[in-house]
């Protein structure tokens, strides 16, 4: 498919991942430290919540987050499946995307950049490889903290809501450029601010 945007906006793009990551260096760590004090009471069990998803050109990598549901080992679902998981603490950590927060190490590592198609779940790439022909075509830029699904959207668990999603992280592909990404980054920075709006 058509990827938007010139070799200088890419250029540019990759440059800001890694200057803006470097900065939230100090933040992350600053976080963790004070999460690491309050979840023996607030939310006990680890830190981190690592999962396997799937990255540019579909390569498999595993993504951080801070932990905002109880342990649990079993297949996977969808995000808003297991909302009664949620600690009331991990809650707030998601109403203003704080559990996001470690990915900016998978920015670092070149797995993800901050604005791009949320990565999915392997078990649901692979589904919606078979009911949606265009769905391979999400992968070839790298995931994103932050999208235009995810902002215009939100999360999505059923058939239809999924297609529109589709739409929408390829509508960001092929129209990539400094307005687009604007436009994005504008959004999150509206949403992790009041604590409200889609993501």
């Amino acid at each position: 498919m058509r990827i938007g945007g010139t070799r200088l906006f890419w250029l540019i793009k990759r440059m800001t991942d890694l200057v803006i990551s470097v900065l939230l260096l100090p933040v992350l760590a600053g976080v963790a430290v004070i999460l690491w004090m309050l979840n023996p009471w607030l939310n006990p069990g680890p830190l981190l919540y690592c999962q396997e998803r799937v990255g540019q050109h579909d390569s498999l990598f595993v993504m951080f987050k801070f932990r905002t549901m109880r342990p649990y080992a079993g297949a996977a679902k969808f995000a808003d499946a297991e909302g009664h998981r949620i600690s009331g603490f991990g809650g707030l950590l998601r109403r203003f995307r704080i559990d996001e927060l470690p990915q900016i190490i998978n920015v670092l590592r070149g797995e993800m950049s901050l604005i791009g198609p949320r990565p999915e779940q392997p078990e649901f790439a692979r589904q919606y490889r078979q009911t949606l022909p265009d769905y391979h075509r999400r992968h070839v830029v790298r995931p994103g903290l932050s999208g235009l699904s995810q902002v215009v959207q939100g999360y999505t668990s059923d058939d239809q809501g999924t297609r529109v999603k589709l739409a929408l992280d390829l509508r960001y592909i092929s129209k990539s450029g400094f307005r687009m990404e604007a436009y994005v980054f504008w959004r999150t920075l509206v949403t992790v601010i009041t604590g409200y709006g889609a993501i």
